[in-house]
């Protein structure tokens, strides 16, 4: 599958944007420090393509993102460091504050 899904909310002034590989949405992973499970009642918004979450997430000033394939993507843009990148297992997880 290669799908994710984004779900775009606002927040104040904010828009916080979420997405997550379409694969690991309801799944707790673990081999961090602490388990994290991705929540569909946070993730699961549209289910859609990596370009269009890129998309989404140009125009929000939070994201929180988990999975290879959108974090990949994220750091192609470069729209997040790869240093700033952290694993559970072998799932990475990002996030982007624009302040």
């Amino acid at each position: 599958m290669t799908k994710v899904y984004v779900k775009s909310i606002r927040h104040g002034r904010d828009r916080v944007v979420a997405v997550c590989d379409a694969e690991i949405l309801g799944k707790t992973l673990e081999g961090g420090r602490v388990p994290f499970t991705v929540s569909e009642g946070f993730y699961k918004g549209v289910l859609g393509e990596v370009e269009e979450a890129l998309d989404a997430m140009r125009q929000a000033t939070i994201c929180n993102l988990v999975g290879k394939r959108i974090v990949e993507a994220a750091i192609e843009c470069k729209m997040v460091h790869e240093r700033a990148v952290i694993y559970f297992g072998d799932i990475p997880h990002a996030q982007i504050v624009r302040l």
